[in-house]
């Protein structure tokens, strides 16, 4: 399970189960990448039941 995370300069991946890690990051500042983090982070339990709901899984 991922999402992406869009911003004016870049993009970046993020792997929220099996663990939560960034997969790949191609253009966003640090401080860009660590506001998302944080946010996608903290949103991961309704993020994850979103995405099990949108692929029936």
């Amino acid at each position: 399970m991922h999402v992406y995370v869009l911003g004016k300069d870049g993009e970046a991946k993020i792997w929220m189960e099996p663990t939560f890690e960034l997969v790949r990051n191609d253009g966003l500042s640090w401080a860009q990448l660590t506001v998302a983090l944080r946010l996608v982070e903290e949103r991961q339990d309704e993020i994850c039941e979103a995405w099990r709901q949108h692929f029936r899984r």
